[in-house]
């Protein structure tokens, strides 16, 4: 009997029909030919400690991963060399006046012994929570590096170490350059320790065949891409607040020298007081930014190109 040129049923004969992948853990418990439950089938239950019962869950999850492919290899060496250079210079821009354990202890020779244990377990624990992808680890390289910067002084900026010679300490920009270059480092500590994490998550993923991701590596390399341009970004930003004392009377100069010079000299332009005028400067050129809708023309512009 002929069928029906509409008709298709005869294409899925024999034949069983899915409206997704099949799970994973589902095949795992289908019975062997002895009778006996796979292992994989039986679920593991792990029950929290008093802490987590506390807080309602665990504070960092703990994910299991594949191997790493190349592709995680690389961002845990970028992560590698980013966390070098950040416990160098938290050590060199960190002096242990006016830090917690300085104010503690009111001892400078105990407070730079402290300063130093923090660095460096900082340091140890990102390279241990980076190597086996580790959160928890993570997380706490994170709180010690915070803790190692945090301070009660004022907000001149000081050294522990004179590394770079009289003549670069006394030089405001160059100051202005290593403090913004620690501050981006650490941001990219930040992101590039996450990002192993994250794609970690998604190359198991991928290679569990749990889910079907289209270029990959257009992925790759839109984050490879942003992890140069927004570092950049965020530089010439904090440079352009940092250096607000600079700018301004530069900028005055031009219609009045008395002011500018009155303004140069002043004492709150140096302080935290012009640190804060200048993120408002910085805050209203990129409002003004998105208000002429310069985000969405360059991703129109980018798509129109590829």
């Amino acid at each position: 009997m002929a069928t029906k040129s509409g008709d298709t049923a005869h294409l899925y004969d024999g034949k069983t029909v899915r409206s997704s992948a099949p799970s994973r853990k589902k095949l795992a418990g289908t019975s062997s030919s002895s009778g006996e439950i796979p292992k994989d089938a039986i679920p593991t239950v792990e029950i929290p400690t008093f802490i987590e019962s506390l807080l309602g869950g665990p504070l960092v999850p703990k994910m299991k991963f594949l191997p790493a492919d190349k592709m995680v290899q690389n961002l845990q060496l970028g992560c590698y060399g980013v966390l070098i250079a950040l416990g160098i210079l938290t050590y060199i821009v960190t002096p242990a006046v006016g830090t917690i354990w300085f104010t503690v202890t009111g001892s400078m020779t105990v407070a730079s012994i402290l300063q130093i244990m923090v660095v460096v377990c900082a340091v140890g624990t990102g390279f241990w929570g980076t190597m086996f992808r580790d959160a928890r680890f993570l997380l706490v390289s994170y709180v010690l590096f915070i803790l190692s910067v945090m301070r009660f002084a004022s907000s001149k900026v000081s050294f522990s170490q004179d590394l770079f010679g009289e003549a670069f300490m006394e030089s405001e920009l160059m100051l202005t350059i290593l403090v913004v270059i620690y501050a981006v480092l650490l941001v990219m500590y930040f992101e590039l320790s996450n990002g192993v994490l994250r794609f970690s998550m998604l190359d198991t993923s991928i290679r569990t065949r749990e889910v079907y991701v289209m270029n990959v590596k257009k992925i790759i390399g839109k984050y490879h891409r942003s992890l140069v341009i927004n570092p950049l970004i965020a530089g010439t930003l904090a440079m352009l607040v940092l250096s607000v004392n600079t700018i301004l009377p530069a900028f005055i100069s031009l219609f009045s020298e008395q002011t500018a010079l009155r303004m140069k000299e002043s004492v709150e332009l140096i302080s935290v007081y012009g640190v804060a005028l200048g993120t408002l400067f910085v805050f209203i050129i990129v409002g003004g930014l998105f208000i002429l809708d310069l985000p969405t023309h360059l991703q129109s512009w980018r798509e129109n190109k590829d």
